[in-house]
């Protein structure tokens, strides 16, 4: 575990310092927030408007593309365009393929973000590599990240090391697998190379749109920097995360699962929007970590259950309709609604849930025998539901007619009560959090229950009083999110009260499919756009989401270029991605099955594959 200092009390990970312009990244310094320019870098006008509405919207750091050696070149103009607006935040060049352009960019910006999977060495696919051609693709390698280094030394320039799931090399994939192994590896032997050349100006990221794979490439490249003596500060993202409330809430469960254990320097939430509408949704992530503190009382358990570098769900006993290997559930309080029954059929009809079933407190009308408790309604087929009584810690213990819900905090969950607990194997725990750091609260309480083998399922329950409907949705994300992506918890329960109850349910359904437990909608694997993308991808995107957004459970991957698309969408079910002016591609999952199709017709290709495939449905 030492990604991670202490799983139950928020510390920050100790990194060193990078000199970053006038901007320090790491050490003792606040998390920096940083986006993408969208323009093309050769339009020097629209490149420095758009970094200065960065700018002033509170981002400390910009990043613009420089594909090509001109590109690069044009970085000179862009920054002294903005120096001579008194903008002075450093500018980070983006660079693939092209060494030459990371060497001529390192002469005109503060940073330079380079992505071992593609510098220096492409190779078809599917290649078998002999130990000699690996080990000759490594001196190749080593040759030109040399020369880089040489220059960044002279300018002063710090490096961003940039791995993406998306574009591994084929020799990484070869030898590890397209695997958080293979990422944290491929980060490896370019920080050793750099550790070598007595180079240190360095930052780190691992990035993927799947936030289980970029959570535990993060935790893993921690722990092996740890064994090798490297801390280097770590910058967080979730790729092609999407645009409006889904794009958000992935960003939150992936990035917020690793601030949660003190863990990023650095973040950029990569929205398909325009890019100084990052801004605020960073700050707000960053801002829900400042204040964490632990309860006093917090009880630490012996044993830790999860493996934090794969996913596998926590056994639970399978009641049927919760634990085992049923998808969480959703729980919400209806009691404020003037039908909450009624209500309860709406929401299941938006949301098109069934047959899942999902929980709904309906009143405070149950009869048993003991009072009070609350009526839950569990809900799956339309046609179908049975209420089951809620208890508090003061109404349980007399309770024998079998399954029943029992809420309960950390400090409730005693012996006296973990002893009547495995006298009844048919109660469901919804676990109450109450401090400022329900991830350490859920983890305390799920690794007691399992180190007193007690199976029952549980419902992680958390409150958030803000009325704000985003700082609501990203908190609630990477709150839960951490604890889903860890594979703890049966069911989630948002309880939101100063938000509409539809958009606190809408919220929960998406953070279990941004942690990829439960899918109940179309999952949209869309980038945010750079200067090399070669279409409206804003505007593209919108309009494949109006066409196909009744396909629930199917993936589709919208991505501006090639650089991370083919890779990046790996795990969708179609992909549509810009292959040159006026020119799309589509895939079928890794398949390239339609090559060049002109844009104006490329939507509707898009849906003739999707009917051709079997998976279209009319709305």
């Amino acid at each position: 575990m030492n990604y991670c200092k202490d799983l139950f009390a928020y510390q920050r990970r100790k990194s060193a310092e990078v000199a970053i312009g006038n901007t320090p990244l790491g050490g003792t310094n606040p998390i920096r927030i940083q986006s993408m320019t969208t323009t093309n870098t050769l339009d020097t006008e629209a490149t420095v408007e758009q970094c200065i509405r960065i700018f002033e919207a509170g981002g400390d750091y910009v990043r613009i593309t420089a594909q090509g050696v001109q590109e690069a070149e044009n970085l000179a103009n862009i920054r002294k365009s903005l120096s001579e607006e008194g903008f002075t935040f450093p500018l980070v060049a983006d660079i693939h393929f092209n060494p030459k352009a990371a060497e001529v960019a390192a002469l005109h910006v503060e940073k330079v973000r380079i992505n071992p999977g593609n510098f220096a060495e492409r190779r078809p696919e599917g290649e078998i590599y002999t130990e000699a051609e690996l080990e000759e693709c490594h001196q190749r390698v080593e040759a030109a990240v040399k020369s880089f280094i040489a220059i960044c030394k002279t300018n002063n320039t710090a490096v961003r090391i940039g791995v993406n799931h998306g574009s591994l090399s084929e020799r990484m994939v070869s030898r590890f697998g397209d695997t958080p192994e293979g990422m944290v590896e491929s980060a490896l032997e370019f920080l050793r190379i750099f550790k070598a050349e007595d180079f240190h100006n360095l930052a780190i990221s691992m990035k993927s749109s799947n936030t289980r794979v970029m959570v535990q490439s993060v935790r893993l490249l921690v722990s092996r920097m740890q064994e090798e003596g490297m801390h280097y500060p770590i910058h967080l993202g979730v790729t092609e995360a999407g645009n409006s409330r889904e794009g958000r809430i992935k960003s939150a469960v992936g990035i917020g699962a690793l601030l949660a254990d003190g863990i990023g320097d650095t973040i950029r939430v990569s929205l398909t929007e325009e890019p100084e509408f990052e801004i605020p949704v960073a700050r707000k992530l960053v801002s829900h970590f400042k204040k964490r503190v632990s309860p006093a009382n917090l009880i630490i358990p012996n044993i830790n259950p999860i493996n934090p570098y794969s996913y596998s769900r926590i056994t639970s006993s399978d009641f049927g309709w919760i634990g085992g290997h049923t998808p969480p559930v959703v729980m919400a309080d209806l009691t404020g609604a003037e039908n909450p029954e009624a209500t309860m059929l709406d929401l299941l009809e938006i949301m098109g849930t069934a047959p899942m079933p999902d929980l709904f407190i309906c009143n405070e009308s149950v009869s048993t025998e003991i009072s009070p408790a609350s009526r839950i309604v569990v809900a799956a087929e339309k046609a179908t539901s049975y209420d089951l009584p809620l208890f508090g810690i003061a109404n349980y213990s007399t309770y024998r007619n079998g399954v029943a819900l029992i809420e309960v905090n950390h400090s409730e969950l005693n012996l006296d009560f973990i002893k009547n607990l495995k006298e009844q194997r048919t109660w469901v725990l919804v676990l109450n959090a109450t401090s400022t750091n329900p991830v350490a609260e859920f983890r305390s309480m799920v690794f007691r229950l399992r180190e007193a083998n007690c199976l029952n399922p549980v419902i992680l329950k958390n409150t958030y009083t803000n009325d704000d409907i985003e700082t609501v949705q990203l908190q609630a994300a990477a709150d839960f999110g951490t604890l889903l992506l860890d594979g703890i918890g049966d069911g989630i329960f948002l309880n939101a009260p100063n938000i509409p109850i539809e958009e606190s349910i809408t919220t929960a359904f998406d953070i279990l499919q941004a942690a990829r437990v439960r899918t109940t909608k179309t999952e949209y694997i869309s980038c945010p756009g750079c200067g090399r993308t070669l279409y409206n991808l804003q505007q593209t995107a919108g309009l494949i989401k109006a066409r196909t957004c009744h396909l629930k459970g199917l993936k589709i991957g919208i991505m501006g270029c090639i650089v991370n698309g083919p890779g990046e969408m790996a795990d969708a079910d179609y992909g549509y991605v810009g292959a040159g002016p006026g020119k799309i591609n589509l895939y079928k999952q890794k398949e390239l099955v339609k090559k060049n199709i002109p844009q104006t017709d490329a939507l509707e290709e898009l849906i003739s594959l999707i009917k051709e495939n079997g998976d279209w449905k009319d709305q």
